[in-house]
């Protein structure tokens, strides 16, 4: 056979491939750690395509850093409307006029509870608060027949409401569906509350997602954050930024054991990321650029004063923006960003942005160290070639003292205030950037 369509099941040891080429993952969340690992050995011989409208963190994160490839899909289908997702408390009343607005146009309801000790129960009260509607229940513990004839008779439009659990997660499409209950929302994770908010709306028609809280439960500051994000992004093709915001709440996980959440709590988050995108570049033989290991010695220093920047939050990310920045493209797009938030900076913070630019440069031209001794600039590098090339075409004189250092005097007339000093420096280590073949 050349393709064969399954279940976990294909993951199994006892099933060997002759020549497999190629492998399609669809509901990716879907799979445990266990699953994953198998899945790496098949990477040895055979591409991997994984589809997911709610990626896990861990699986977002390593696209993110560019372990994997990643290509967002978000045109819908023609005709395709958002669907209206409302956070509410349980309320009778709610769930009465969302049943029969639905029955009013024909279309039908899911009504989901996630618990089938009591699911029975719960559908009764829905045949009480809507006498005419035809109620059915499903479940995983159904009879496989059972639960056919339970979908086939929802299907054929000869039931209005499917109470039921989370067994109609994935590969319901039902177009005549277009309103969704679901029963205290804040027990399930952003990924399922996607994914089930997704059963509906599967065709022209506007739909309907309410998601209820219990009234007698309070909620954990996770669910809410949760919920808020579920009903701010209900717009189309929403997937991808719902997961990039359980990735936020939930941490990256692991990338190297079994855990597919949670933050690095040894090193920190930021300097994990850094690690590993470092590592990752290594791998691909792309150069690594820190400019924070590079040493200046320049008798100056700048901030970004709070008078630029009043709120701490956004002070400190600027911070970190900046520092952050490997390339010069890079680095003009957060002056860029920043000039357009809070205006032209002041002189403090403009001296700032000037060393953390002289210090990315000599970076990228690998100088390790970068001092001001009196009239001179002695640069230290492993590699002095390229930055002779540049200083010995700009005016003043250049020594090469050993096989590392570099000592440069500009004429006489350029040694004004500091700011000009520094933006002559900067001219000279930004050039080579602006030149082909350079770096």
């Amino acid at each position: 056979m050349d393709i064969i369509i399954g279940t976990h099941r294909l993951l199994s040891q006892d099933i060997r491939f002759k020549d497999l080429g190629l492998v399609i993952i669809d509901e990716e969340q879907r799979f445990g750690v266990e699953h994953k690992n198998r899945l790496l050995q098949f990477r040895l011989t055979a591409d991997v395509m994984t589809l997911s409208a709610t990626p896990i963190p861990r699986t977002l994160h390593m696209s993110m850093l560019g372990l994997r490839d990643i290509s967002s899909l978000t045109i819908a289908p023609a005709d395709r409307r958002a669907i209206v997702t409302e956070v509410i408390s349980y309320n009778e009343t709610r769930v009465k006029l969302a049943i029969i607005r639905e029955m009013n146009r024909n279309g039908q309801t899911f009504y989901l509870h996630n618990r089938v000790g009591d699911i029975q129960a719960v559908a009764a009260e829905v045949k009480r608060l809507v006498p005419d509607a035809r109620v059915i229940v499903g479940h995983g513990q159904m009879g496989a027949h059972e639960m056919e004839e339970v979908m086939l008779k929802f299907t054929r439009r000869q039931a209005d409401v499917l109470v039921c659990t989370t067994i109609i997660e994935s590969g319901i499409d039902i177009p005549t569906a277009n309103t969704i209950l679901i029963d205290n929302a804040d027990r399930f994770g952003l990924a399922d509350l996607h994914q089930l908010r997704g059963r509906v709306g599967r065709y022209k028609h506007r739909a309907y997602c309410y998601l209820m809280l219990s009234p007698d439960r309070p909620v954990t500051d996770k669910a809410i954050k949760r919920l808020r994000a579920i009903e701010q992004y209900n717009m189309l093709g929403a997937g991808f930024k719902i997961a990039m915001r359980d990735l936020e709440i939930r941490g990256a996980g692991n990338i190297l054991g079994a855990e597919q959440s949670g933050h690095i709590a040894a090193v920190g988050y930021d300097m994990y990321c850094q690690l590993l995108e470092q590592a990752a570049k290594r791998l691909r033989r792309e150069r690594v650029v820190e400019p924070t290991q590079t040493h200046l010695e320049l008798h100056a220093s700048g901030q970004l004063p709070k008078s630029y920047i009043s709120s701490d939050k956004f002070r400190m990310e600027a911070y970190r923006r900046l520092s952050r920045a490997v390339s010069m493209e890079e680095f003009t797009a957060v002056i860029s960003d920043l000039t357009d938030a809070y205006g032209k900076p002041p002189p403090p913070a403009q001296l700032f942005i000037d060393l953390l630019e002289i210090r990315l440069a000599a970076a990228l031209l690998d100088v390790d160290a970068l001092n001001l001794q009196g009239p001179d600039l002695i640069f230290r590098t492993p590699s002095p070639k390229a930055l002779l090339e540049v200083l010995e075409g700009a005016p003043g004189r250049v020594s090469l003292i050993d096989e590392t250092t570099i000592y440069f005097r500009p004429p006489t007339n350029y040694l004004q205030p500091i700011g000009t000093l520094l933006a002559i420096l900067r001219k000279l280590l930004v050039r080579p950037q602006r030149a082909p073949g350079r770096c």
